[in-house]
């Protein structure tokens, strides 16, 4: 049955639904028609109009029922991105790009919405807002499964699809080599032959072959220097002072714990469904993983410096690495008793992790690389944290490492300085295209 005598518009709206269920879309659009007809503000109805004359290329009847959608619903990010999308048809490309961003504010993960703004902008003669809407259009659609391969992407886009990746690939690969140029002026092209092949790593022009599989980094790997899980201490000069100090650290840290300080949960305010897979617990006990920064993301945390001076002092002297919003991260890292941090991996081979056992009872331990550590106190150990790694307190007391991130010891002071400012660089282009930082 097509057509309902004296129907109402929910029997209309129930029927268009059906049809459009049985792949019936010639019919669905007689039933919105009739739907329309009789409540013409109809939001459900006038979106799924507007969406077939569009298809037809019928844009004057399109833009008709949208200017109505929108005045109904002028917060409906769906009516605004079908309104980018006729004015892009249309050639109105001020109108468009202004559609599509009120529409983006309101739903973020629309990347159809981001890549007609990509087109958008680049028929606007706006290059690098192009290259930016097109990146994020493409990595907003595969973190949600879409556009991974042609299986994944609907046909009618696969070609804009691919040309959107080219221009963000190639708008990248320029972007990021320029931020080289000056380390090249300075140190000469040869010093930065690893940074290169880094380089075109990140950007998916070469495979990464790392040489140990237990590797793998989640963000930046660093090819042709050794892959291990531990690091000698003898790579590390500047420990034995640190170790040395062991006793006036953990006395700032007695103290600062008596005063019960509010400690920050390392992985952030999450439910517990949300930590599953990030943290398990034995027996009955909660499982809980706390941490007093002293740097976090590069971000000093002033008081926390200043109620602990000699630790501070001790860090400050450390080779910390330093990259702009990144690095360094040093903490008091506080286990609680039963608690399992699970595997997981780290960002980049370019840096490594310490630990200085302060306190650490009896069945505490590490897992790096499938080889386990026991932590001594007082006794530094340093790790590639982009190896799978664990952590556990199996006791009744809690355990304590001062944690703080180094310079790998295989790259150069050339490499380094490459490093920081292509990490800078990637960050502040992945802000600028609303994507989230490449964190532990």
């Amino acid at each position: 049955m097509n057509t309902l005598q004296g129907g109402s518009p929910s029997a209309y709206r129930a029927m268009a639904r059906e049809q459009l269920n049985r792949h019936e879309p010639d019919s669905a659009e007689q039933s919105y028609a009739r739907l329309l007809w009789m409540v013409p503000d109809d939001l459900e109805a006038l979106k799924f109009l507007a969406n077939r004359h569009f298809s037809r290329g019928e844009h004057v009847r399109a833009m008709e029922l949208l200017r109505t959608a929108e005045r109904t619903g002028p917060e409906d990010p769906v009516i605004l991105n079908q309104l980018g999308a006729v004015l892009l048809a249309t050639g109105d490309f001020s109108a468009a790009a202004d559609s599509l961003r009120r529409g983006l504010e309101l739903a973020p993960g629309m990347f159809l919405a981001r890549l007609r703004l990509g087109i958008v902008l680049e028929q606007m003669g706006q290059a690098q807002e192009a290259l930016m809407a097109y990146f994020a259009a493409v990595r907003s659609a595969q973190m949600q499964g879409r556009w991974l391969s042609d299986d994944t992407t609907a046909p009618g886009l696969r070609d804009v699809v691919k040309y959107a990746m080219q221009y963000a690939n190639t708008g990248r690969r320029q972007l990021f080599s320029q931020v080289l140029e000056p380390l090249r002026e300075r140190y000469g092209s040869s010093e930065l032959v690893r940074v290169e092949h880094c380089l075109a790593i990140y950007l998916g022009e070469q495979p990464a072959n790392i040489p140990d599989t237990r590797q793998l980094p989640k963000f930046l790997y660093f090819p042709d220097i050794p892959s291990q899980p531990y690091y000698p201490r003898e790579r590390f000069p500047w420990l034995d002072a640190l170790e040395a100090a062991t006793a006036t650290v953990r006395d700032e840290l007695l103290a600062l714990l008596a005063q019960e300080p509010e400690l920050e949960a390392f992985l952030g305010q999450q439910s517990a469904k949300d930590l599953q897979g990030l943290l398990g617990a034995s027996g009955n006990r909660q499982a809980a993983w706390d941490a007093y920064f002293f740097y976090r993301h590069g971000n000093r945390y002033d008081e926390h410096c200043a109620r602990c001076p000699q630790t501070t002092a001790l860090l400050d002297a450390m080779p910390l690495v330093r990259i702009r919003d990144h690095a360094p991260e040093t903490l008091f890292s506080v286990l609680r008793p039963g608690t399992h941090i699970l595997p997981h991996r780290g960002v980049t081979n370019t840096r490594l992790v310490t630990h200085l056992p302060l306190i650490v009872p009896a069945d505490c331990a590490i897992r790096v690389g499938g080889e386990d550590h026991v932590w001594r106190e007082g006794r530094c150990v340093t790790f590639d944290d982009t190896f799978e790694h664990e952590a556990w307190n199996d006791s009744a007391e809690t355990r304590v490492v001062l944690i703080f991130d180094s310079w790998n010891p295989d790259l150069s002071e050339a490499e380094r300085a490459a490093v920081a400012d292509l990490v800078e660089a990637i960050g502040d282009f992945n802000q600028a295209c609303e994507l989230p930082a490449a964190r532990d």
